[in-house]
């Protein structure tokens, strides 16, 4: 067996732990990510840090400026609207085709919402929520359209958790309220028409347009 260099095993740890801290919002969007600094932090050395911001830049939670220096990526309105949009264009199409699929069994989707049920945590709740979207579009049939999905996963994953938190900070329980919106999409899946569970998809999808923070976004 060929065992796993020291190297990269440490900067998968870093990737895993500074992935986290981004997706709690313990570490805010803007945040400088030095490396010096979260070596010492972390109590690794710098190039497993440097492999592990290289690794959250292509998974969407990093950027680097000009000058080279990693910061937490901070989306913006426009952002979101992008996002949106591209979901809106994706995920409908995603359901009617994945229909036919989930008519006959939808237990991957019932599965999704009884682990939601049982989350601790906001970033569970964050996880799980986007974890059954996946499972849709990959029951969609059509890999290029995972492919996409996929390409925004870690931004969708970074707006989504600062909505939650923001909702849940409102004191309207999130956790309650996605599963029974991903109830319904079940309940569309197993008893209507491929058309019908298209619509109720955008519908989905249009709320969570409105969840959109009416603070300004840090740049």
């Amino acid at each position: 067996m060929t065992s796993i260099p020291i190297s990269t095993s440490r900067a998968d740890h870093a990737t895993s732990l500074l992935r986290q801290e981004i997706l709690s919002g313990k570490t805010e969007p803007g945040h400088l990510l030095a490396e010096s600094a979260v070596a010492v932090r972390l109590g690794v050395s710098r190039v497993p840090v440097r492999e592990a911001l290289f690794a959250l830049e292509r998974e969407g939670f990093v950027e680097f400026s000009g000058t080279g220096r990693a910061f937490v990526k901070a989306l913006s309105p426009q952002d979101f609207e992008e996002l949106y949009t591209l979901r809106l264009a994706l995920e409908p199409l995603a359901a009617r085709l994945a229909s036919p699929s989930f008519k006959a069994d939808a237990s991957l989707l019932e599965k999704n919402i009884k682990a939601t049920a049982r989350a601790k945590t906001m970033l569970d709740v964050t996880r799980l929520d986007l974890e059954f979207h996946e499972i849709i579009l990959k029951a969609s049939g059509n890999g290029r359209l995972l492919k996409l999905w996929r390409s925004m996963r870690g931004e969708l994953e970074l707006w989504l958790g600062r909505l939650h938190r923001q909702h849940q900070g409102q004191k309207l329980d999130t956790r309650d309220e996605t599963i029974r919106a991903h109830q319904s999409v079940i309940d569309c899946f197993k008893k209507q028409t491929p058309t019908a569970c298209e619509s109720l998809m955008r519908k989905h999808i249009t709320g969570w347009r409105e969840w959109l923070p009416t603070m300004e976004v840090e740049a």
